[in-house]
Parts: C-alpha cells; sequence; structure tokens
C-alpha cells in the first residue's frame, strides 16, 4: 500500500509541476461553463428565452396562445411590430421569433389548419427549447378548440341550433369552459419526489448542459491524457528501471491509475460545487447517484487512458491524441452542444462513445431529478467501458 501511495504522490506531483497545469484543471473549465451556460451575474433573475411575437392576427386564439407562452415559464414573449421582430433576429439579439398571421383565430375555430411563421437559429439550444414551448402552448390551445367543437357538434346533434348566433354562443362558453378545465386539468400520475429545483422542471437548462457537458470534457482530455504519462516513464527508462526492484506491474499500474483518478475526482467536485453554488444548479439531490455516476465515468476515462498508453510510442504524440480525441469525443457525445441537435442516426452511432453515456446519466442528475436506479444503466456501460479498456491496457502494458 506504501508503494501505491508513493506512486499516486509521485505523479501527483509531477502533473503539477507547470503552472500551466491549472489552466486546463481549473481556469478553462470555470470559464468555459460559465461563458456556455449564459451565467448573467447581477440580473434581474428572469432566465427565460427572449421571444418576440409578431401578433398579425389579434383574435381571440392568438391571445391565447400568447398567455399559454407566457405560462410556460420557458420563453418570454414580447409583441413588436414585424420589422423591430426581424431587426432583432436578423442582429442576432434574440435566438428566434414567432409571427401569428392573420386569420389564425378564425382558422382554428373553423378547424382549418394554420401555419405559424417561425424563425430560429440553427444548431442553438435556447432556440430548440423556444420551439418546443410554442409546440407544447398551440397543442393546448388546440385541445381546447377541438373540445369545444366536439361540443357544439353533439349538441347540435341532440338539438339544432336556433341560429348562427346560438351557436356561436355556445361554442364560446364550451371554449371557455374547456380552456379552464384543461388548465385545472389534475396529474392523472402522481410522482412523489424530493425537493427540486427550479432547474429540475424538465426544460431544457444551458446552464445544466454547459455544467455537465464541460465537466466531462475537460476531466476528460487530462485522463487520456495518462497515456502521455506511461510514455514520458518509458522513453526515460523509468518502467525499464522497475524490473530491478520489488515494484511489480500491478503495483504500478494501480498506483499510476489511483493518482489520475483521485486527481479527477478532486477536479469533477470543484466543478459540481461550482454548478451548485454559483450557477444555482441542482447537483445534489442525489449525492449516491452522483457519485456512482463520477467515478464510473472517472474509471472509463483513466481506463482509456491507460490502453492508449499501450499504443503510443512518444509523449507528444500522447498529448497531442489525448487532445484531439478527447475533444472530438466531447462533442459527438453531447458535450457542447444537445444530443438532440444531432441527426437521429448521429444519436445512434455515438452511444459507442463513453462521453455520450456519461453525458446522459450526469443530464439525468443535473437536469431531469432522476436518482440512483434511472442512472444505474448508464453508469453500468460506463464500467463495462472501463473493464474493457483495462483488459486490453494490462494484457498490452510493456516496460520498454
Amino acid at each position: 500500500m506504501r508503494k501505491i501511495w508513493a506512486i499516486t504522490w509521485k505523479d501527483v506531483r509531477l502533473r503539477f509541476s507547470s503552472r500551466s497545469e491549472y489552466l486546463f484543471f481549473l481556469i478553462l473549465p470555470l470559464l468555459f461553463t460559465t461563458i456556455l451556460g449564459g451565467l448573467s451575474f447581477g440580473s434581474d433573475g428572469d432566465n427565460r428565452i427572449r421571444l418576440p411575437v409578431v401578433n398579425e392576427d389579434g383574435g381571440v386564439e392568438a391571445q391565447a396562445l400568447l398567455t399559454t407562452l407566457a405560462d410556460s415559464g420557458a420563453v418570454r414573449t414580447e409583441e413588436v411590430a414585424r420589422a423591430e421582430a426581424e431587426t432583432l433576429y436578423e442582429d442576432q439579439d434574440v435566438v428566434a421569433m414567432l409571427v401569428i398571421p392573420a386569420g389564425f383565430s378564425s382558422s382554428l375555430q373553423q378547424g382549418e389548419a394554420v401555419t405559424l411563421g417561425w424563425y430560429a437559429q440553427a444548431g442553438n439550444g435556447d432556440s430548440l427549447a423556444a420551439e418546443q414551448a410554442v409546440r407544447a402552448a398551440v397543442s393546448d390551445v388546440s385541445r381546447a378548440l377541438a373540445i369545444a367543437n366536439t361540443s357544439v357538434a353533439a349538441a347540435a346533434e341532440v338539438r339544432p341550433f336556433d341560429s348562427d348566433e346560438a351557436a356561436a354562443d355556445f361554442f364560446a362558453a364550451s371554449l371557455a369552459q374547456a380552456q379552464l378545465l384543461l388548465a385545472e386539468e389534475p396529474a392523472r400520475v402522481v410522482v412523489t419526489r424530493p425537493e427540486v429545483t427550479e432547474s429540475d422542471s424538465g426544460e431544457y437548462d444551458p446552464g445544466a448542459q454547459a455544467s455537465a457537458g464541460q465537466l466531462i470534457t475537460w476531466v476528460f482530455i487530462p485522463l487520456l491524457g495518462t497515456s502521455a504519462l506511461f510514455a514520458y516513464e518509458r522513453t526515460r527508462g523509468t518502467l525499464r528501471r522497475l524490473l530491478t526492484t520489488p515494484t511489480n506491474k500491478a503495483t504500478y499500474l494501480l498506483g499510476t491509475i489511483s493518482g489520475q483518478l483521485l486527481v479527477a475526482l478532486v477536479q469533477m467536485a470543484i466543478l459540481v460545487g461550482f454548478g451548485v453554488l454559483v450557477m444555482k444548479l441542482n447537483w445534489g439531490q442525489s449525492p449516491l447517484a452522483l457519485a456512482v455516476m463520477l467515478v464510473s465515468f472517472g474509471l472509463a476515462a483513466v481506463a482509456m487512458g491507460t490502453m492508449l498508453g499501450t499504443f503510443i510510442k512518444s509523449e507528444g504524440q500522447a498529448n497531442n491524441l489525448s487532445i484531439m480525441l478527447g475533444m472530438v469525443m466531447a462533442l459527438m457525445g453531447g458535450c457542447w452542444y444537445p444530443l438532440e441537435l444531432f441527426p437521429p442516426a448521429v444519436q445512434s452511432a455515438v452511444r459507442v462513445l463513453p462521453t455520450t453515456w456519461a453525458m446522459l446519466g450526469l443530464m439525468d442528475l443535473v437536469l431531469w431529478g432522476r436518482g440512483l436506479v434511472e442512472i444505474l444503466p448508464k453508469a453500468g456501460v460506463l464500467l463495462g467501458f472501463a473493464l474493457v479498456f483495462f483488459v486490453i491496457g494490462v494484457r498490452r502494458f510493456r516496460y520498454e
């Protein structure tokens, strides 16, 4: 045990012997998390997505749509003229704009299809969240209209209306009642969970995406850099000299891997703490589930670094490959952009990457408020990656 600790401490000191290491260990992760998370210090606390709306209809259903959108909690609607909305969108002051065309209300009331004008920046997470909110609001308004139309048809079959005005009055009353009942619609299934923060509402949260994604990115790259540590020791003859000591291969590997994993766990704890204290994210709802995910991810990453170290000949190759491979796998794994923005075929293909499973598991925790049972399959896949990488790395390990 003393030998393992000595090797661990030696590797930690070697890693932090250069001041530039602190740049990658702490400064860059926090900087990118802040930028990508859209953190706004000293703001009014309204994190809803700004959505300019051009209301060319002005009817009852258009107003109902705007009210439903405002109640969604995802977007902050602003009724503006079309020219102003187009200027805001073209200048990229907003990520999307909505146009409610003339005749929207009458077409809906008559059961006709209506096309809304939707303009959004491609590949933007906020525009995706705004689009989801608009779709949900349109669905709610359409449901109320469908109920009202069905009520009018059923009433007419029982007793025909005396006039069109009577039918219109009945429709208006039915619509108002349907909207009231839908607003007060009880949940058919009640899920009991511990108290959660607003970020667990199920809406896309750029802060949660950035916190989880940057944690994975900036922890994954240094753990892949374990390969550089093996190359460094091999090229300088350190591993060869181990043959003359009582230290066996298992002790050396365990000490080296433990040191890198320990540093990674400390780094992850700092980044999680930043997310909780500064970004007000709900990382701590299930501490046990969080610990399982972080350890599983750390083991998979350091195991992959160990495996790479058996294929790479020089320290320079290892450093370059670690950065390139780490960035590509983080990007493809959904760490920089939500996986939902990728084509379905790509979403399926990237499940061969450990970063994908790590991101899915962490988002389950920080965004959806799920617990240990829900993340165990993701953690199991990561541990499977770790086992495969470790087996390959240990079997291929050579002192020279």
